[in-house]
């Protein structure tokens, strides 16, 4: 059985033009994430429980795990999860696709889906991974450039996992 499933809020960006706007500046995880705090903010008793973005070309200062970068950039706690979708030019339509699939299932109780892209920020010639500047160094808000390496050994390390049983581990799992 599904249960129904409710849009709580809604609002967007101005659009602008592409390399000549006044939004033509701003990063597109800071924009996006802009817009993710204003609609929490318009209704803060809602508990949000992750994070869905969609994004046509995820790369350059779009790219990474974009859902997981706007969710903490928009002040949501460090515990909501957040993920990318890319459907091309349908992505934030697929990212609310997917978030109601999970609230109608009873898997979650709300879920912010958004969608982003820009333009002007995002080019052939801008295509590199560029952290977002909120992520780097000593005030840095998250570590979210972690790898999945780094990520093994900080699992093991707060856990009290050695390498051993972890290896023991993956051999009985196969």
């Amino acid at each position: 059985m599904t249960r129904e499933v409710v849009i709580v809020e809604a609002l967007r960006t101005p659009i602008g033009r592409a390399g000549k706007g006044s939004l033509a500046g701003v990063r597109p995880d800071d924009l996006a994430a802009h817009a993710v705090a204003a609609v929490v903010g318009r209704a803060p008793e809602v508990p949000i429980d992750e994070v869905i973005v969609g994004c046509g070309f995820p790369w350059g200062e779009q790219g990474m795990n974009l859902g997981r970068s706007v969710a903490l950039l928009a002040g949501l706690p460090m515990t909501t999860p957040g993920h990318t979708v890319s459907r091309f030019c349908a992505s934030s339509l697929q990212a609310l696709r997917a978030a109601h699939h999970a609230v109608a299932i009873g898997e979650v109780d709300a879920i912010v889906a958004a969608g982003v892209e820009s333009v002007s920020r995002v080019g052939s010639d801008r295509h590199l991974a560029e952290p977002n500047p909120r992520y780097v160094g000593p005030d840095a808000i998250a570590d979210l450039y972690v790898t999945m390496i780094q990520t093994a050994q900080n699992v093991a390390e707060r856990f009290g996992v050695g390498r051993e049983e972890l290896d023991r581990y993956a051999q009985r799992s196969q």
